[in-house]
């Protein structure tokens, strides 16, 4: 089962992680292209030292992974992670549209009643 393979923790700071828009973005971004924390941090209205409190969220999350070029940083997806996410999310959806279906299947099976039904 998919919830197995990530402990509740992970799956927190996963989700913590792709809370925030910014941060969202970054892994978009860095999922066409490796880009180095300075790069990143001219994309967007907010200081290097806010973009790199980001990129930490998100590398704690296990959502991107830096590698060293030199002096920089280059900041990639971690496609491994965001797969484990997607199976988690599927298996939630699976389980919701499970209970969708019971529902109807409990309401076809329950004919409203009328007033004649009423009557002793």
């Amino acid at each position: 089962m998919v919830v197995d393979e990530l402990t509740q923790e992970e799956t927190d700071r996963l989700f913590l992680a792709l809370a925030d828009a910014t941060r969202r973005d970054i892994v978009e971004r860095v999922l066409v292209e490796g880009m180095s924390v300075s790069r990143l941090s001219s994309q967007y209205a907010m200081s290097f030292a806010a973009v790199q409190k980001h990129v930490a969220v998100l590398e704690r999350a296990h959502l991107v992974v830096k590698q060293k070029n030199g002096r920089e940083q280059i900041v990639h997806a971690d496609v491994t992670t965001l797969r484990r996410a997607s199976a988690l999310l599927e298996h939630f959806e699976t389980l919701w549209r499970q209970r969708v279906n019971r529902m109807e299947d409990i309401l076809a099976d329950d004919p409203p009643q009328t007033d004649a039904d009423d009557r002793p």
